[in-house]
C-alpha cells in the first residue's frame, strides 16, 4: 500500500470500482481500496462482454463477498421485472440496477416500489435531479438494501456543481434505513474527497482513476520536477529541434 493509503482507508465514503472487465475487477479486488463493484451495459460493450449472464456469474464467483451491481437492459417494465428476477437470483451479494426512467422518459418508480417491496436489493441508477433522488428514496422499501446513484460526474459536465445535490441526496438516503447515497461517474480522484465532504455513502470510480490513489499526498514540488523531466525526455526521444 502507498504511504498515504490511510487517507482513503479511513473515509466513511466507500469506494466501488466501476468496471466490466473481469481481470480489472479481480485486480482491484486484491488492492484493498474497494468495497464493491458496479457495471453497466456500456462498460460491458467497451470490455467486449458478449454473454451477460456468464460474465455476471464469473464476477460473482471471483468476488463473492462484496456487493456487485448488474443492470437490466430492456426498455419495457414487464421485461425489466423478469430480468431483475433473474439478475437478483444470481447471488446474495447482487444489486439490480434499475434506471430511474426508461428510454422514453417513462418513470420506473412503480417497478422500483414493487421490486423493493419483494425484497430485491436495488441500485436506482441514472439519477440526475434532486426530484428524481427524492422520488427514488420514497419508492424504496426500508431495510431491504438499496443505492440511489446520482451521476455527479455528468452533472458536473454540464457546468453545474454537483456537491449541493449530493449533500441533499445523502441526507435523504440517511433518513431511510439501509438506503445508501452513491456518487456515480467520478471524473477525477478529487471526487472521492468531495464525496466524503458531502457525506455520501459510496462513490463509483473507474480503475484508471483508482490507479492514481498512490499519488495522494505526493509532494507537489517533486511532482513538478518529474513532469518537467517527462516533457524533456519525451521531446528528446522524438529528436525535436527548434534552433
Amino acid at each position: 500500500m502507498m504511504r498515504d493509503d490511510f487517507k482513503i482507508k479511513t473515509f466513511k465514503t466507500k469506494i466501488f470500482s466501476d468496471c466490466a472487465d473481469l481481470n480489472g475487477m479481480k485486480e482491484m479486488y486484491k488492492t484493498g481500496y474497494v468495497s464493491g463493484f458496479t457495471t453497466n451495459p456500456t462498460l460491458m460493450k467497451k470490455a467486449g462482454v458478449t454473454d451477460y449472464e456468464q460474465f455476471a456469474r464469473s464476477a460473482i464467483q471471483a468476488i463473492p463477498d462484496m456487493p456487485l451491481s448488474f443492470e437490466v437492459f430492456s426498455d419495457d417494465f414487464e421485461t425489466m421485472e423478469r430480468e431483475a428476477g433473474k439478475i437478483g437470483g444470481l447471488g446474495g451479494n447482487v444489486f439490480v440496477k434499475i434506471p430511474i426512467t426508461n428510454s422514453k422518459g417513462e418513470s420506473s418508480l412503480n417497478l422500483i416500489k414493487k421490486l423493493s417491496a419483494e425484497g430485491f436489493k436495488l441500485n436506482v441508477t441514472a439519477v440526475f435531479t434532486p426530484r428524481q433522488a427524492e422520488a427514488a428514496v420514497q419508492a424504496l422499501y426500508p431495510r431491504v438494501g438499496a443505492y440511489v446513484s446520482v451521476f455527479a460526474g455528468r452533472i458536473a459536465d454540464t457546468g453545474v456543481d454537483p456537491m449541493p445535490i449530493m449533500k441533499q441526496t445523502a441526507d435523504l438516503c440517511h433518513s431511510v434505513d439501509n438506503v445508501k447515497s452513491l456518487w456515480a461517474s467520478a471524473r477525477e480522484l478529487l471526487n472521492i474527497f468531495q464525496a466524503e465532504e458531502c457525506g455520501v455513502d459510496i462513490i463509483t470510480v473507474t480503475n484508471d482513476i483508482l490507479k492514481k490513489i498512490p499519488l495522494i499526498g505526493k509532494n507537489l514540488t517533486q511532482f513538478s520536477l518529474e513532469t518537467v523531466r517527462m516533457f524533456y525526455n519525451d521531446a528528446g526521444s522524438l529528436g525535436y529541434k527548434i534552433v
